[in-house]
């Protein structure tokens, strides 16, 4: 493993930096305090920033050479609506508000990167740090695309990085193509008729109705998609009736669709909308279909993530690179920059959580958990990844 030493010497910094961010969480376009916060470090470090973009975005623009040539760094800023189990010194200050995906070390290991990099400006090109608000459901990368992000900040290529429990510390992962699913809900009302649970013929029953749909939408995943495409329909929510001898007018069905290819999420989308309401029609019910696109998949392009392998390995030894990593049907807004420019996105080993001082939650140091934590040891790990990553991509090496 290569760090440089001044990476090192700047540990107890970023763990400071992480720890605070992590002690103030804040959600999807509401980091004003966060993007306060990297907006000082960066103009304290003489980078020229950018603001606005996205709501609460904040881009660090660092020149050095005559190099035309630039390169984008995105780091996700916001925190999670949930309550953090843990009592350590750093735990949220906030009720109801936690960094409970790491995306307070990301914002730290990016700061990192520009710190060095603005240390040491041995790079021809031009590197933009960006802090995305609102990745977790809000869009935020989208925003700040639509705000004008690429044409402000004209780069080649874009990386992401995000940890990962489960993989040891001082490893990463990564494959080419589709690594994390597209995001997708739906929510689906049929509208029968009520009547007394002892009189069912006087009834369109809506309960049994959306049953039906239920199983019938499963045929979709097993008998209308190519199964070496995968594809996951979830209902996670059904709500009918509030009484045990009324049959109630009006059923609804609520989930989740995740797959990796458009190809299939057309597919998908179409048949489910054709059978709900067939199936309704069949029964003179009628029905009310809402299917919302959120996040498309994660696709990694060849060239960059063979690039990005490169790096890795001249950082590391070949045992503590997982490639091709098992791809998720955990889904991520990076997924937006990717549709617009080539680019690249890893995971980097979080560990098991035996990271956590006394005072953590019992829950597992899972993301999304109440008693997840980033683990400070990846702070040099990560910022060392970026500067090594913007230097060989602007110097050609």
């Amino acid at each position: 493993m290569k760090i440089e030493p001044e990476i090192l010497q700047f540990q107890t910094q970023l763990q400071s930096l992480r720890r605070d961010i992590h002690a103030h969480p804040e959600l999807s376009f509401e980091e004003y305090r966060t993007s306060d916060l990297v907006a000082n470090q960066l103009s304290a470090w003489s980078i020229p920033i950018i603001r606005g973009l996205g709501g609460t975005g904040v881009v660090g623009v660092l020149k050095s050479g005559s190099s035309a040539r630039a390169i984008g760094l995105r780091a996700d800023m916001d925190a999670l609506p949930m309550q953090e189990f843990n009592q350590f010194s750093h735990t949220s200050q906030h009720a109801g508000k936690m960094h409970a995906c790491g995306h307070d070390g990301h914002v730290a290991m990016l700061l990192g990167a520009a710190h060095q990099l603005a240390q040491t400006m041995d790079f021809d090109g031009t590197v933009y740090f960006i802090f995305q608000p609102a990745e977790e459901g809000g869009g935020g990368a989208a925003r700040m695309i639509a705000d004008g992000l690429f044409e402000k900040c004209p780069m080649e290529a874009v990386f992401g990085m995000h940890n990962w429990p489960g993989l040891p510390v001082g490893s990463f992962a990564v494959r080419h193509g589709g690594m994390m699913a597209s995001s997708n809900e739906f929510e689906v009302t049929v509208c029968g008729k009520g009547a007394h649970a002892a009189q069912p013929q006087n009834a369109i029953d809506p309960i049994m109705i959306a049953v039906q749909i239920a199983q019938s939408w499963q045929t979709i995943v097993t008998r209308n998609l190519n199964p070496l495409d995968p594809a996951v329909l979830s209902i996670t929510q059904i709500h009918a009736g509030s009484a045990t001898n009324v049959i109630p007018d009006s059923a609804s069905l609520i989930g989740t669709v995740r797959t990796f290819s458009h190809s299939a999420l057309d597919v998908l989308e179409s048949r489910m909308e054709k059978i709900a309401h067939s199936t309704a029609a069949a029964f003179d019910a009628k029905l009310d279909f809402s299917f919302k696109r959120n996040y498309p998949p994660l696709v990694n392009h060849e060239q960059e993530t063979e690039f990005a392998l490169g790096v890795l390995r001249n950082l590391v030894d070949s045992s503590q690179i997982i490639f091709p990593v098992e791809p998720t049907m955990g889904a991520e807004d990076f997924a937006f920059m990717l549709q617009e420019k080539p680019g690249c996105y890893i995971f980097i080993g979080n560990g098991e959580g035996d990271h956590r001082s006394q005072g953590h939650g019992l829950g597992p140091c899972n993301l999304h958990n109440p008693s997840y934590d980033f683990n400070d040891a990846l702070l040099p790990l990560g910022t060392q990844y970026w500067c090594s990553l913007a230097r060989q991509y602007l110097n050609g090496a």
